[in-house]
């Protein structure tokens, strides 16, 4: 097997995001994986600056190659960059909304697809989406346990000023407690 690769805005990194990373090294027996933090996601908006989130993902994944993406899509980072037998991990979340990625075929002929499982995305979400590629078979599934975390979630909770524990690696909350990050101004 290759190398895993594991993309996201990390806006911030939660404990879901470590089970899926943990997941897929385990499932597939991934010799490494790259967290690759979107600088410029081009499918939602940040409310952090790439290099914030760069150095919270660096605490969330310290045992991991964690650099900044530079591409707005997935599919210009797999054509700029050349990868070992690449696998690109999403959560089932992802998956479910893949058919409006930028060129979900041009993906497939560039990369494998890991798919976590995520609750409230069952294979009846999936299943769809499956049926619409022509490559079906460049998508895997694997199982984590359960973890409904959500960044939007743990943003929200910051922001009230709450607890993170359980929602975050502490290394993440610490820095989230220390800088005041997503605190209204």
């Amino acid at each position: 097997m290759g190398v895993g690769l594991f993309g996201g805005a990390f806006d911030p990194p939660h404990v879901g995001h470590v089970a899926v990373a943990r997941g897929a090294k385990a499932a597939f027996d991934l010799p490494s994986l790259v967290v690759l933090v979107a600088e410029r996601p081009g499918h939602k908006d940040t409310s952090l600056p790439a290099a914030t989130r760069l150095e919270l993902a660096r605490a969330a994944f310290p045992d991991e190659e964690v650099r900044l993406d530079p591409y707005p899509r997935t599919i210009d980072l797999l054509r700029a960059e050349q990868f070992d037998d690449p696998l690109f991990v999403v959560g089932a979340d992802q998956f479910a909304g893949f058919l409006s990625w930028r060129e979900p075929e041009g993906v497939l002929e560039l990369t494998r697809l890991a798919v976590a499982t995520r609750p409230g995305y069952g294979r009846d979400r999936l299943e769809p989406v499956l049926a619409e590629l022509g490559q079906p078979e460049r998508v895997v599934f694997f199982e984590i346990e359960p973890n409904s975390t959500a960044s939007r979630d743990v943003r929200a909770r910051a922001a009230a000023g709450e607890p993170l524990d359980g929602l975050v690696p502490p290394a993440v909350a610490r820095l989230i407690a220390e800088r005041a990050l997503y605190r209204p101004d």
